[in-house]
């Protein structure tokens, strides 16, 4: 009788042991739910320096990017109070793809957004809807026949020092190279496509831009970035309306503007979801 007494007792006290445990890890589960603030993104203006980008008639990728970029700053600041905005760049200078991502990854980012402008390899006076609109990209196993969009965004890295070195071995000559198995990117993959698809919605139904939508691509200023990411391609440099309206004031404002509204949304989903 004494021993099953014990028997019980220790059953019972197993059963207390276990449910204090799971209501401890519950408890501290919703501590971390609650805690989780979005609290910084990376705006990386792309291209720079020695490397001008893309270029239409009379405009550089780089200059558009960075100026898109700067507003999308400025609108963060007066409208997302809490949010810290870190740019890669505030002037025409060139910072290597390591670099940018190194960036995001020290100051523990939230969200890295690439600012760029595309380009379309049949020049600058087609004016058809092929080589009009947004495009954004987010880090992929991309088949082959993504691989040029992929090749004209790494293509900077062939202007730093020692880019084999940095880039343990990314050959230009090597189209495997192009693939960069990143497998903690994966983690944020959701993510990313998950921001990039509201930034999609805002670009269509509130700019009314044609959109060709959420790709995926081995860019290798995403792969390397240790959280969600994204690549804007805002629109084609090389056509003249959409040159035009890249060096406007009127539609960087909106770029920036839509940029900003989905920040807005992918915040509240993000902080909701944790």
């Amino acid at each position: 009788m004494i021993k099953d007494l014990k028997s019980i007792k220790a059953v019972a006290a197993l059963i207390l042991s276990l449910l204090f445990t799971l209501i401890g890890r519950a408890s501290i589960g919703q501590q971390l739910k609650a805690a989780f603030k979005f609290r910084t993104i990376v705006i990386d203006a792309g291209h720079g320096g020695k490397d001008p980008g893309a270029h239409g008639a009379y405009s550089l990728e780089k200059n558009v990017a960075l100026a898109i970029a700067k507003k999308v700053d400025l609108l963060i600041q007066n409208s997302m109070p809490g949010v810290n905005v870190i740019m890669t760049r505030t002037t025409d200078k060139f910072i290597p793809l390591k670099r940018r991502s190194e960036i995001a990854n020290e100051n523990q980012a939230n969200l890295f957004v690439s600012i760029h402008c595309n380009s379309s390899p049949e020049g600058t006076a087609s004016h058809s809807n092929k080589e009009r609109g947004v495009m954004l990209l987010v880090y992929g196993f991309h088949r082959k026949e993504e691989q040029m969009e992929a090749l004209r965004e790494n293509s900077s890295i062939y202007i730093e020092k020692d880019y084999q070195k940095n880039y343990d071995g990314y050959s230009e000559s090597d189209p495997t190279s192009l693939i960069v198995l990143n497998t903690f990117m994966q983690k944020y993959r959701k993510q990313s496509i998950l921001f990039g698809e509201t930034l999609n919605d805002e670009f269509v139904n509130s700019d009314g831009r044609k959109s060709r939508g959420v790709k995926e691509q081995g860019v290798l200023v995403l792969a390397h970035s240790a959280m969600p990411a994204v690549l804007i391609e805002t629109g084609y440099i090389n056509n003249p309306i959409e040159e035009k309206y890249l060096n406007s004031e009127a539609g960087q404002e909106a770029i920036a503007a839509s940029i900003v509204r989905a920040l807005k949304i992918y915040r509240r989903q993000v902080e909701s979801r944790q």
